[in-house]
């Protein structure tokens, strides 16, 4: 650790972490896709399990080839356990909030996500946020409450759960920013991966012992057979976890937490065409009205 802080910080590169922030979320994006698509099929622990043991060895290769000293036990073991924590405990609460809330209403709610990443990083690693800064948050926030329009009648104490997600997921890249800034993001990726493996183990083991009336939907239910679509839609959830999970660490690491996670917001857009896609979605007027909105905030924040 004493290492670590003595050298000099190293400098930020925005474009590349914009690039990566916004690849990030187009492979999240496809991955929720597909999990939409085969929530009827998989309990979500399965998910967890199943396609982090598919992304795990992977980035074992590829930090034995790459970066050999990354198989290391990271020596702030702490810090990044507690990021992967964060992040599994995120996923965990806002799927916990789907059944009893709508989609839009709950994604509305954890898109005010960077919102919290602007006052997580003034208050705790001492970013400066201009006026402009704030504008592109809020105008970016403005855009995603236009596409989902969630009526007020959807918020209820389960809304709640989004918004913790929101908290924990700024939480977990102010870490990357402050104290996982010199890991390689494929550890970052690993260690990820490896609490969502854990985690889903351990939620299964206790749905076991669940009455047969509980287990049931896509949180309680037991796991599903696998046949040779299973496991495609499964390798295709891999790819898209080692995407988001390695892009992530990576965007956060080498641009302001503010000006990134205005960028978060390109997962709506992204979503929309999914939902165009899989789901013959077609956006109406006032929804890509908040797309531009969210367009003009991205190019606004790298301006603050």
């Amino acid at each position: 650790m004493a290492q670590v802080k003595s050298q000099r910080p190293r400098a930020d590169n925005i474009p590349l972490a914009v690039g990566v922030i916004v690849l990030t979320v187009l492979a999240l994006s496809l991955g929720d896709a597909l999990i939409k698509l085969t929530s009827g099929n998989f309990v979500i622990w399965q998910i967890f399990v199943i396609r982090s043991l598919i992304a795990i060895p992977v980035l074992l290769l590829a930090l034995a080839v790459a970066a050999p000293a990354g198989l290391r036990v990271p020596g702030d073991l702490g810090w990044v356990g507690l990021r992967s924590l964060m992040l599994v405990v995120m996923w965990i609460c806002y799927y916990l909030s789907l059944p009893k809330l709508t989609l839009s209403a709950a994604a509305a709610a954890y898109y005010t996500l960077p919102i919290f990443i602007t006052l997580f990083s003034a208050l705790f690693i001492g970013d400066r946020i201009s006026p402009k800064g704030w504008i592109a948050v809020f105008a970016g926030f403005l855009g995603v409450v236009l596409i989902l329009r969630p009526g007020a009648d959807d918020f209820n104490a389960y809304a709640i759960l989004p918004l913790v997600s929101a908290m924990l997921y700024a939480g977990a890249m102010i870490l990357t920013r402050s104290k996982c800034r010199d890991h390689n993001p494929l550890v970052l990726s690993l260690a990820l991966n490896v609490a969502f493996v854990i985690a889903g183990a351990l939620a299964a083991s206790l749905i076991l012992l669940l009455p047969d009336t509980l287990r049931q939907g896509f949180l309680f239910a037991p796991w599903a057979a696998m046949g040779g679509g299973e496991w495609l839609s499964m390798g295709l959830m891999a790819v898209a976890i080692l995407i988001g999970s390695i892009g992530a660490a990576i965007a956060y690491q080498n641009g302001p937490p503010a000006v990134i996670g205005a960028f978060d917001f390109a997962y709506i857009g992204f979503a929309a065409l999914w939902g165009l896609i899989f789901f013959a979605e077609v956006p109406d007027m006032i929804s890509t009205l908040g797309m531009a909105l969210i367009v003009g905030a991205g190019i606004l924040s790298l301006r603050q």
